[in-house]
């Protein structure tokens, strides 16, 4: 019998992008196989997609529900080890809780869920289980993130007083004009995205990576948040100041009408000896600047890299490395802590990863709504 991983999938059918980039990811490293799911609520396109990317229509259920109702009818040995929930952020909740109380490990998109209080009790019910559960906050998969994240460790910036976090995108400006169109976008409808759109949908990826790549923790923030239009009810682009210590500040940029901006999320950390800049648009290049030398540019697969970036890169160096590699090292890192396996610490994003950014976001639209003042997380 096969010792890869039954992956099921909720979600990501169609033309999603975050579907394509998932089951690439899992195949990535020749460790999972894709037995089933429930891609699409319409039956008829269910299993038309499960049809053409070639899922067996026996394993493709017409609901979240059924599927778990079925699954479990199969011995353990046969049914799915973890599935992957990639539906709209309302649905991530009442999905995740389910399958964990059915014992199901867990590959979550982000934010976690649409409350803080819905993700503290996910977290206490994978400690009960015992599960895995990931929050694939993408972008900590980058070979050269996780160089970035063992020379801070190494203590090779000294010590850490400024960080400066960017991410612009401008895909909301298009629709955001026009009541009409913006209407339509499931991403700004409170009921579907939750309670943030801006900072739950890409600053929440800024917060985590600063705290990934530092190993530190942000103690407070002072947030401003532009909703451009009264009838907009969820926020489209945000400043927030954060200090980590008494000596170390900063401040985290996310926007969605950044006009003709494509994923520009940029990472800037400043040391006592030294600082490293990262962009997730050319993601293959590291710069390390320091007053006594020229600058550096580390790139993938070169042996002065450290055990966890080489680890993280699968093809030599000159062959750039993208999103589906990012996403595809995170993915075998859960199936490495599925099958009890060694791996780096920070080898995929975990369920407190996800809590810590439920936290951020509702901490960012406390200080916005208490008239932009500090909170404390």
């Amino acid at each position: 019998m096969s010792n890869k991983i039954r992956l099921g999938i909720l979600g990501g059918g169609g033309d999603s992008l975050i579907g394509v980039v998932h089951r690439i990811a899992s195949n990535m490293f020749d460790r999972y196989e894709l037995v089933g799911g429930c891609f699409n609520p319409n039956e008829d396109e269910n299993k038309s997609f499960a049809t053409r990317i070639g899922v067996p229509l026996s394993r493709v259920y017409s609901s979240f529900d059924v599927l778990i109702e079925e699954e479990l009818k199969l011995p353990k040995e046969e049914r799915m080890e973890v599935i992957s929930v990639l539906t709209p952020n309302f649905l991530h909740y009442p999905m995740a809780k389910k399958l964990l109380e059915s014992g199901f490990n867990v590959i979550c998109e982000k934010p976690l869920t649409t409350t803080y209080k819905e993700a503290l009790e996910l977290e206490a019910l994978q400690k009960e289980k015992q599960t895995v559960f990931a929050v694939t906050y993408t972008y900590t998969g980058y070979p050269m993130v996780r160089q970035m994240k063992d020379m801070i460790k190494k203590g090779v910036l000294g010590t850490i007083q400024k960080v400066d976090l960017q991410y612009y995108q401008g895909w909301i400006n298009p629709v955001i004009h026009s009541s009409e169109e913006r209407s339509k976008v499931w991403r700004l409808d409170p009921k579907k995205g939750g309670l943030s759109c801006c900072i739950g949908d890409i600053g929440t990826h800024a917060f985590d990576m600063l705290e990934y790549v530092t190993g530190m923790e942000v103690k407070k923030l002072l947030a401003d948040l532009n909703y451009l239009y009264e009838d907009n009810p969820l926020d489209i682009d945000g400043t927030v100041l954060i200090r980590m210590s008494e000596y170390c500040k900063g401040v985290i940029r996310a926007s969605q009408i950044a006009t003709a901006e494509e994923n520009n999320f940029t990472v800037q950390i400043y040391g006592s000896e030294g600082s490293l800049k990262w962009r997730q648009e050319n993601p293959n290049e590291l710069i390390h600047l320091t007053e006594t030398n020229p600058m550096q540019v580390l790139k993938p697969g070169h042996s002065y890299l450290s055990d966890f970036s080489l680890e993280s890169s699968k093809i030599p160096p000159g062959h750039p490395e993208g999103i589906f590699d990012s996403m595809g090292n995170i993915y075998n890192g859960v199936a490495k802590a599925l099958r009890n396996e060694k791996h780096h610490e920070g080898a995929f994003p975990t369920l407190q990863d996800g809590v810590r950014g439920m936290l951020f976001i509702e901490k960012v639209l406390d200080s916005n709504a208490n008239g932009n003042t500090w909170v404390d997380l």
